[in-house]
């Protein structure tokens, strides 16, 4: 078994939430897993570990545990993008359209500097709208964005290629929604 495979085995499916239909990557249960867990976070540091990076850009919530380990090990900062009116101070945001509806991600304005290379990091890579959104603040903010990073990709969900410009690396996909 490769290490995408025991990765996968390690995420729990739970179907039909939140809604009917859906089935629900869970990663609560890799990261209770401290093989698990140090595996992930190994494999994006091998992935980056030769790419300067200033800055993680970790997004809410589940991107914040992974972000945090990453700008760790690759000695640098993180930055948290969270949702609209969570930020304490002032804020840079961007709003992105949701299958019905829009949705806001915030960073604080003096959380990147101009020229930072910035990694954005989240748990999940569905149809990108989430990420892509925070890349569009680090690059408003004068930062480069040197790659987005995630645990899972839902191929079927065409995220990757509304990331196309960037470099995508995931650990585990799974087929369906």
């Amino acid at each position: 078994m490769n290490s995408s495979s025991q990765l996968q085995s390690l995420i729990r499916t739970i179907p039909d939430f939140p809604k009917p239909g859906i089935q629900f990557r869970d990663i609560t249960t890799l990261f209770q897993d401290p093989w698990g867990f140090k595996r992930a976070v190994d494999e994006f540091v091998a992935h980056y570990r030769y790419s300067p990076i200033d800055r993680v850009v970790a997004i809410e919530s589940r991107g914040f545990v992974i972000g945090g380990a990453l700008a760790n090990h690759l000695n640098c900062g993180m930055v948290m993008a969270r949702k609209k009116g969570k930020l304490p101070f002032h804020v840079e945001r961007q709003e992105y359209q949701l299958e019905y509806g829009t949705d806001c991600i915030e960073i604080h304005r003096d959380a990147i500097q101009p020229g930072d290379r910035c990694l954005v990091v989240d748990d999940l890579l569905a149809t990108g709208g989430t990420c892509e959104a925070t890349c569009r603040l680090v690059e408003r903010l004068n930062g480069r964005v040197v790659g987005c990073a995630f645990i899972i990709e839902l191929p079927s969900l065409e995220g990757r290629p509304r990331l196309a410009k960037y470099d995508v690396h995931t650990l585990v996909q799974f087929e369906g929604d």
